[in-house]
């Protein structure tokens, strides 16, 4: 008899290492505590490891939990002055200390193969922009996706497609960011990305050097 409840054998991600952008808060809606767990849960089922700000406050516990209980590395690359449990919580897996927010988030770039940003303040907005810029500079082509939970990124969005609509990001260069309401959409459109925009410096190894403190592009995109 045929068995109709087996699953379809599951692909192999290309991703091994996703970095996560999240709030230090859980936020004011249990949609947001829930969608950074479902998106640990996500990366857990395509056996894929994380490498996130460090801590346990917040989103950034919840995705972090998820993700170790379910069996996978986590990577916390916290600066020595958030180090503090009283400022974020204990990490849990490795733990790696750097010495400010500007190699906090280059360590991170360095060891993700894709970026995610769940809901968050200024913090995580200052990450994503980012590593978007550095995209549509042509330093990496790793892809960046918007966990958009509960239309909480609306608003952003609609701002960058005005910045389009007025000549101020060119059409293509709007194509890096990937956005979805729910972590297996997100990640399924993550792993079909391929970059539609040209890079204008990604010949300035200054950029590596002097912003990421590395000395080649290959090392950035490992």
């Amino acid at each position: 008899m045929e068995n109709y409840h087996q699953q379809p054998p599951q692909t192999k991600s290309r991703f091994k290492r996703v970095c996560v952008f999240c709030g230090s808060s859980p936020g004011n809606k249990p949609s947001y505590q829930l969608a950074a767990i479902k998106l640990g849960e996500e990366l857990v089922e395509r056996k894929i490891n994380l490498v996130y700000g460090g801590g346990s406050a917040g989103l950034m516990g919840l995705v972090s939990q998820a993700v170790y209980d379910g069996g996978r590395h986590v990577l916390g690359v916290i600066p020595r002055t958030l180090m503090p449990r009283e400022l974020t919580g204990e990490t849990v897996g490795e733990v790696r200390p750097v010495s400010g927010m500007h190699q906090r988030k280059a360590e991170m770039a360095r060891h993700a193969d894709a970026f995610i940003a769940l809901p968050g303040g200024y913090g995580t907005l200052e990450e994503l922009l980012e590593v978007i810029t550095w995209a549509q500079l042509g330093i990496h082509d790793k892809p960046v996706g918007l966990l958009n939970v509960d239309g909480y990124y609306n608003s952003l969005l609609s701002f960058i497609d005005k910045a389009v609509d007025e000549g101020f990001i060119a059409p293509s260069a709007r194509h890096i960011i990937i956005s979805a309401p729910t972590a297996h959409e997100l990640m399924s459109k993550l792993e079909e990305y391929v970059p539609k925009h040209s890079g204008v410096a990604s010949k300035l190894t200054w950029e590596m050097e002097q912003q990421l403190g590395y000395t080649s592009k290959s090392e950035f995109l490992r």
